[in-house]
């Protein structure tokens, strides 16, 4: 099957300048909040305040994707990549708070600012689980054709995707908003997680 993009090269450039410009006000205006979470995060004394980790991006491109950190130090201390679950018991108190209210996302603007992400678009993910989403649908190659982003229709409607089943509803939904997708798409995408955000909805 041959999926294409519903974007042409001028609203992609569009979009792309409409990232780096509300990324950096995001930044500048929420600097407040980055550092209430800086204070309250050092308060913890049990490791770095910024998480790192390696995800595969556009044109499968690997990046740092950058969060305020929830997780005990060596939550993967098996060394086998674990998918957060509900209720993980890996989550510091702060931690849970950070991801309940999905402020451990704010650092992604340093990512949308710099290119490695969008506002909008499909998240990205971990190459180890990239190939085993592959081995049930290869078609996860054209989400390469996307930036990752903060936020999606299956980020708001699939919540978080701590099954392989959700990982496969996740990749439908986002190669449907590819074919889709559009600035005005985007702008309803937006607005909704504003929506759920500032009203306390679960995604």
């Amino acid at each position: 099957m041959v999926i294409t993009d519903g974007m042409n090269p001028a609203e992609r450039a569009v979009k792309r300048a409409f990232d780096f410009i509300f990324a950096l006000l995001g930044l500048i205006v929420l600097a407040p909040v980055f550092l209430v979470v800086y204070i309250l995060l050092r308060r913890q004394a049990d490791g770095p305040v910024i998480f790192r980790q390696e995800r595969i991006g556009y044109r499968g491109r690997p990046f740092q994707i950058l969060k305020f950190r929830t997780m005990v130090m060596d939550s993967e201390d098996e060394g086998v990549p674990q998918l957060a679950q509900k209720g993980d018991d890996r989550l510091t108190p702060v931690g849970r708070f950070l991801r309940e209210h999905h402020l451990d996302e704010l650092p992604q603007l340093w990512n949308v600012l710099c290119g490695e992400m969008s506002f909008v678009g499909p998240r990205p993910e971990r190459k180890y689980f990239i190939d085993q989403i592959m081995k049930y649908n290869p078609d996860y190659e054209y989400i390469y054709l996307m930036r990752p982003g903060t936020t999606s229709l299956a980020t708001i409607y699939n919540g978080y995707t701590y099954t392989m089943d959700k990982m496969l509803i996740r990749l439908q939904m986002d190669l449907d908003y590819l074919q889709k997708r559009s600035l005005l798409l985007d702008i309803k995408i937006m607005l909704t997680t504003a929506e759920y955000i500032l009203f306390g909805k679960k995604f």
